[in-house]
């Protein structure tokens, strides 16, 4: 029988000072299985005298391998043997946020009940302000874990090469920078208090200097590089409900992004993180690449072949989108060079008196770069005017669809 079912057998017979004698030597052989720490955190609560640090630390460590592996079942369980040794440990506004976690992962969980009780009746018997009350912890802790132990050992190369300096410190291998974490395993996770939502987006060495993040009032984005090259990108739009943009923060972490945005309603309850209808623009929040302006053309049911008619508000009639896609391509008049002093007044003073959105696109693509050209032109042309983007890298992997406001639809012409 192997010290994991010898461990097993102690907890089941009660017996649990063996339990944890069992389950520390098959952590030992086996240093990130998940289970071993979640039962050797029951057994630590358990035995007498109880150690309940030792409980949650253990709980930690087990909470922190699950996150990492997507176990869902797994982090509900060390979540849980978390909340009963920060109970037993007397912070019981620790443990209630713990136990608030397991019910939004599984609110049909067997003890919640009777724990739920339990720390509410503690709560009540405390006065305001009580550091017992407080909620010191993060959803997920910032814990090392052991590394899991190499079993093969290395096939050593035959060389013909005359051999070199084997010393100590003669060959070192090159210790891994940036992202750690692959793509593919990138995940975030969310919840909220009265006042603010916590995301979280898990993403093992996060280069600071190089990853980009941007709050908005009803949208989150982020950017960083990845080994192989390229770019990851991540983005909340739009919130469910909106956030004070100034009064959020993020900080970037070992494991992971967390970013605390502040509701712009306190106490209002989210249902979700993000939400199914668009979130109209901020009239303080400038619309990047002009997109909103090119989505409100809409392909009208015209029965010759002219070029479609788009709904507008302008005092000057309906505009010529075409016309917009031909303007961009034009070259700026001769003058100063970009860089030079009076070369955005130039491009200003072309401008002045001629339509404004036509002179926005025209000055968002005399200052663009060659691939944020390409997007503009394949976008909108692809969209049947409908959609304009600056994103190559998006627009690069196929086709633009149209993209009609919400109500109407988009008709051959």
């Amino acid at each position: 029988m192997d010290q994991a079912a010898k461990g097993a057998a102690a907890l089941q017979a009660k017996d649990y000072s063996a339990a944890v004698t069992h389950y520390t030597e098959a952590i030992s052989i086996s240093p990130q299985a998940v289970d071993y720490y979640i039962k050797r955190s029951t057994a630590y609560t358990r035995i007498s005298p109880p150690d309940y640090s030792a409980a949650h630390s253990d709980a930690d460590v087990a909470l922190t391998l699950a996150s990492r592996r997507g176990k869902r079942e797994l982090i509900i369980q060390a979540q849980l043997r978390r909340a009963i040794a920060l109970f037993s440990l007397e912070r019981y506004g620790d443990a209630k946020a713990c136990f608030d976690w397991v019910k939004e992962m599984n609110k049909d969980e067997k003890s919640l009940q009777i724990w739920g009780m339990k720390v509410e009746n503690k709560l009540k018997g405390l006065v305001e302000g009580d550091v017992k009350t407080k909620v010191t912890i993060q959803r997920y802790p910032e814990v090392e874990v052991p590394e899991q132990k190499q079993d093969k050992k290395p096939i050593p190369v035959r060389s013909s090469e005359p051999s070199k300096d084997r010393s100590p410190g003669a060959e070192q291998t090159p210790k891994a920078e940036g992202v750690q974490t692959p793509a593919n395993k990138i995940r975030h996770e969310w919840y909220q208090t009265d006042d603010t939502v916590v995301v979280s987006l898990f993403a093992k060495g996060l280069p600071k200097d190089k990853t980009t993040i941007d709050i908005r009032s009803t949208s989150l984005a982020v950017s960083f590089p990845l080994p192989t090259g390229s770019d990851y990108d991540f983005s909340l739009d739009p919130f469910w409900g909106k956030v004070d943009a100034a009064a959020s923060t993020a900080k970037i972490l070992a494991t992971k992004v967390e970013f605390v945005l502040k509701k712009a309603t306190a106490g209002q309850k989210w249902p979700s993180l993000e939400s199914d209808t668009p979130a109209a623009p901020e009239k303080n929040e400038k619309n990047d690449d002009g997109a909103e302006e090119v989505k409100r053309a809409v392909l009208a049911d015209n029965s010759t072949n002219s070029a479609p008619s788009y709904p507008t508000s302008s005092k000057s009639g309906p505009k010529n989108w075409d016309k917009v896609a031909n303007d961009l391509t034009k070259k700026p008049k001769k003058g100063n060079k970009d860089g030079e002093e009076g070369a955005d007044d130039g491009l200003e003073e072309e401008f002045e008196g001629a339509d404004p959105v036509n002179g926005f696109f025209q000055q968002l693509y005399s200052h663009a770069d060659p691939d944020t050209r390409r997007a503009m032109m394949k976008s909108y042309q692809e969209s049947n005017g409908t959609a304009l983007s600056t994103n190559w890298s998006e627009v690069g992997k196929g086709k633009v669809e149209t993209q009609p406001p919400d109500g109407m639809e988009a008709k051959p012409w």
